[in-house]
């Protein structure tokens, strides 16, 4: 008797086992793809099987797969959330401009901006560019958003800050526009293309000469450079590396790592 209770258990223990396993894939058959079976389904679906009381580990919760993210617990809460990265180096003051430029990207750092500013405007907000340039509106858009909050932006250059990139690099806080070493930055004149009729084409290269002429003006005032200086420079791609930007007056220091910390120096 003893001998069919082990037998019993064993058959049990092993039923158990595979109505637990769940694929890591759905079983696909002929190119379509199949239910997921009963078994798992249900298992999916009642948290009392997902979540073992006596397991001390159950109340661990495994970071998500996909966009990074960090745990974080917000003041007076018990435990902590898995919260997008770079929503949590928002609560540090911290925005990345990573992408090409346009509307929504210009939207997003802006009200970003304008809550960090709101929160607290003696603190500098640190604004860290790899990013090929885009949209010369919403670049415009983000620079106007700089100059009208009344905290200072620290921007910092990692990997290429080009094109629209290279004129946000440039109006940061006076003295705290920074690159890393290995960075670099290239300017160049607006591009533009227009269709339809001659005179909506002229109208839009009318607009074209208008924002070069400004953005040659701006350059001119965060750079030191004469204006004639900055128009022949922006003819063609201009790439300047990270110490040849200091000389030209885009930024003002390159971060430098030491064994011991790490020191600006220009």
């Amino acid at each position: 008797m003893a001998r069919l209770f082990n037998i019993l258990a064993v058959a049990t223990s092993l039923v158990v086992g595979i109505n637990a396993y769940a694929p890591s894939f759905v079983p696909r058959s002929n190119n379509v793809v199949a239910p997921m079976p009963k078994s798992v389904r249900s298992l999916v679906q009642n948290p009392s099987v997902r979540n073992h009381e006596n397991n001390p580990r159950s109340s661990i919760q495994m970071m998500p797969i996909g966009v990074p993210k960090v745990a974080y617990r917000v003041p007076g809460s018990q435990s902590a959330d898995w919260v997008d990265i770079y929503n949590r180096l928002y609560r540090e003051r911290i925005i990345f401009l990573g992408s090409e430029i346009d509307d929504e990207l210009a939207n997003q750092v802006i009200g970003v901006m304008l809550y960090l500013d709101s929160e607290d405007s003696d603190k500098p907000i640190y604004l860290y560019i790899n990013s090929p340039g885009g949209s010369v509106i919403s670049g415009l858009a983000i620079y106007d958003c700089m100059q009208h909050i009344e905290s200072e932006v620290i921007t910092i250059n990692l990997g290429l800050a080009a094109s629209m990139a290279s004129f946000i690099l440039a109006a940061g806080s006076k003295g705290k526009r920074l690159a890393l070493p290995s960075s670099r930055v290239m300017i160049h004149q607006p591009m533009g293309g227009a269709r339809g009729q001659a005179e909506d084409i002229k109208v839009e290269a009318r607009q074209i000469m208008r924002i070069r002429d400004n953005l040659v003006k701006m350059y001119s005032m965060m750079t030191g450079q004469t204006t004639d200086q900055i128009v022949k420079d922006l003819d063609r791609d201009n790439y300047l590396s990270a110490q040849e930007a200091v000389e030209y007056g885009l930024i003002d220091r390159v971060l430098v790592s030491d064994d011991e910390d790490t020191q600006m120096s220009g």
